[in-house]
């Protein structure tokens, strides 16, 4: 695991090239503490920040084919290199180290970019073609790794993270108050999109081409889901026989993802995701296995007593992190410059603080749960979905909105649907069951009351003029997939890449350090969800159906028949109202609002007024308080106050690897 960045230019690198890229890495450092590699070429400079996890003593990057005529640094783990480096050497390849990096060099020199289909893994790549003068990125097909580009006058730069490209390129650092509407509305950016102007992400399944003519994106992977077609439901015979399918690919995937050269643990929540992967991991005969959990001293939030018993089941040696009201204030702004965008939720905060823990005890890798909700069906969103369908057909049931009343149980309680409020919340829009968001559009409706703090200068507070923003991005065949595979590709893409493998998993993780291994996320494994049926995954209203079958092997019944139970943190209490949050409230004062220009202030002022008297402020003013201190956070960080970091020295074990053109191309300084 590691970050990278680097840059071309076709017209020459800046006579300070290698201080800029000494900066760039060092703004990264903490996603890859253990040595430094830099390529410089009279066109193109190539940087990585290692995190030592396969091949420690010979995996240093940048690596180069026997020729030296493609040099690569990467971000992520092959799971798979070692199944693809005898093929590669079969066709007369020779290596000089074990590492996954050397196998992507050597397996694109045979494929191009179709080598992209062959890797099964997480990562970011940057090759450089010094023959053809242009450099090849990549992204994982579902973005656990990022990438990001911006343009600097004759210069494009690109890296793991944006301060990278603040620290290597000269930018004007500006937010882009479109992108954080977007974030207001669909919890995160949309693919492509940043929170500064200027700034954008190589999408998820994407590659680009980088050389004298511009930046070239291409797709190389999009969610397989096929046309739909009205079948019966599947036999027991059937439904058995895709379980024991789901259970050898979650078995291989958990196996190849303990391959490492140092310790591996495993996040343990208590719910079904976590506790499954942990169980095969016992299975499969690891003899000593650490897992690390969040506890909550906030009941409403708290899982501790499930964790507990889950490692006690299993037989780990368990550790946890507890994180208070207090605990989650005094680091929001930390987490905020970790993560570089704004954030409608305070639940990034924890996997923070954990991820420290981790660190702390040793550790650089663990696996966890995260994609098992999208590809199996987990979320209560799919059955809310499900369910107003099934009521669109009646419109005028007293009956089937009970359904809704017993989804959503804190807020019916006793399963009483009387409200007149609730009930048209639910039933508006009930009939467009043909609509292409139709899954989402409550959430995104309600989300859409939060752009009411925003200032005038920012168009209107609907929410239809940013929902074609979604549309236009939907694949041509998104039409004709079933209305449950629709639901899974609109959370997968726009909130599980957008967030949670982002916000929550990659920028919290690397910040201490830490690289998460994501067994529901193999490649193998997310093609066989997508050709599942879905009343596999969501049968009746019993969500991930086909995995708690998986599950029984490994757990106790009552666990893997556990209703699912959202992560979540507290917002309002953690961020206002204890001794940390004299920062907070200098950030949402009127002067700092009037300063950064988004939002209104008396509206803001109205808020923080109702958390100060104790008042509920429930769940939408609650994430406008996130999303809007937040952006608060990004402003006085990234534009107000940004610091270049100090370059690279001496002690920080820097490898510089100079193309042999590179110093006679140093006569004449370049525009950056």
């Amino acid at each position: 695991m590691c970050g990278i960045a680097g840059m071309f230019n076709a017209s020459g690198v800046p006579m300070d090239v290698e201080n800029r890229m000494r900066r760039a890495l060092a703004s990264i450092r903490h996603r890859g503490p253990d040595e430094f590699g830099i390529y410089l070429h009279p066109k193109a400079a190539l940087g990585n920040a290692r995190l030592s996890i396969v091949d420690l003593e010979g995996g240093q990057q940048p690596i180069c084919n026997e020729d030296g005529s493609l040099w690569i640094v990467f971000n992520g783990e092959i799971f798979n290199h070692a199944e693809l480096r005898p093929l590669l050497e079969s066709r007369g390849h020779r290596f000089s180290t074990r590492s996954d990096t050397e196998v992507i060099l050597h397996l694109f020199e045979e494929m191009g970019p179709d080598c992209l289909h062959k890797l099964n893994g997480q990562f970011a790549i940057a090759i450089w073609d010094s023959r053809k003068e242009r450099i090849f990125l990549a992204r994982d097909r579902v973005g656990v790794r990022p990438v990001f580009l911006a343009r600097s006058g004759w210069s494009t730069w690109f890296g793991s993270e944006i301060k990278a490209l603040f620290n290597g390129g000269d930018f004007e650092r500006k937010l882009n108050p479109e992108v954080i509407r977007q974030t207001f509305q669909f919890w995160a950016p949309l693919p492509g999109h940043t929170a500064f102007a200027g700034v954008t992400e190589l999408e998820a399944g994407c590659y680009a081409w980088l050389d004298s003519s511009g930046l070239s994106i291409r797709r190389y992977w999009e969610l397989p889901y096929t046309p739909f077609r009205d079948q019966p439901s599947p036999t027991r015979w059937e439904a058995d026989e895709r379980a024991e399918e789901l259970d050898a690919l979650l078995r291989d995937a958990v196996r190849i993802r303990l391959r490492a050269d140092v310790p591996v643990g495993a996040y343990l929540s208590g719910g079904l995701d976590s506790s499954t992967i942990t169980g095969v991991i016992r299975d499969l005969g690891v003899a000593h296995l650490d897992t690390f959990s969040i506890a909550f001293n906030d009941s409403q939030f708290d899982e501790s007593e499930h964790q507990n018993r889950m490692a006690k089941f299993l037989g780990t040696k368990h550790q946890v992190v507890e994180a208070s009201h207090a605990d989650i204030g005094r680091v929001f702004h930390e987490v905020i410059w970790h993560t570089e965008t704004p954030t409608m939720r305070t639940a990034p905060v924890p996997m923070f603080l954990l991820s420290r823990k981790v660190r702390d005890s040793g550790y650089k890798v663990v696996l966890t749960g995260e994609g098992a909700d999208e590809f199996l069906g987990g979320y209560d969103l799919f059955k809310e979905a499900k369910i107003r369908r099934f009521w669109a057909r009646e419109p005028d049931s007293n009956v089937r909105p009970r359904l809704i009343a017993r989804l959503y149980p804190d807020i019916f309680t006793g399963g009483n649907f009387s409200s007149p409020f609730l009930e048209a919340f639910f039933k508006e829009g009930l009939g467009d069951t043909g609509a292409w968001d139709y899954s989402h559009a409550i959430r995104w409706r309600n989300n859409a009351r939060n752009l009411r703090f925003f200032g005038p200068g920012f168009g209107p507070s609907g929410s239809r003029e940013l929902r074609p923003q979604v549309q236009s991005r939907l694949p041509a065949a998104f039409g004709q997939w079933h209305p449950a595979h629709q639901a899974q590709y609109l959370e997968t893409t726009f909130f599980m890449t957008q967030y949670l493998l982002s916000s929550q998993g990659d920028r919290v993780g690397m910040a201490h350090s830490i690289e998460g291994r994501f067994p529901f996320l193999d490649a193998r494994m997310m093609e066989f969800c997508c050709r599942l049926s879905p009343r596999l995954t969501l049968r009746a209203l019993r969500e991930k159906h086909l995995l708690r079958q998986v599950a029984q092997r490994y757990l106790p019944r009552e666990t893997a028949e556990r209703r699912k139970r959202p992560y979540r943190a507290p917002i309002h209490k953690s961020l206002l109202g204890h001794q940390h949050d004299a920062f907070a409230r200098e950030l949402l004062s009127a002067n700092a609002l009037s300063d950064v220009g988004l939002f209104k202030s008396e509206a803001v002022t109205q808020l923080c007024l109702k958390a100060d008297r104790g008042q509920n402020l429930g769940e939408t003013d609650d994430m406008a308080l996130a999303g809007i201190l937040s952006s608060q956070i990004l402003h006085h960080l990234f534009v107000k106050n940004f610091t270049r970091s100090l370059p690279l020295a001496g002690k920080d074990n820097v490898k510089v690897c100079r193309d042999r053109f590179f110093e006679t191309s140093q006569e004449s300084p370049m525009a950056v």
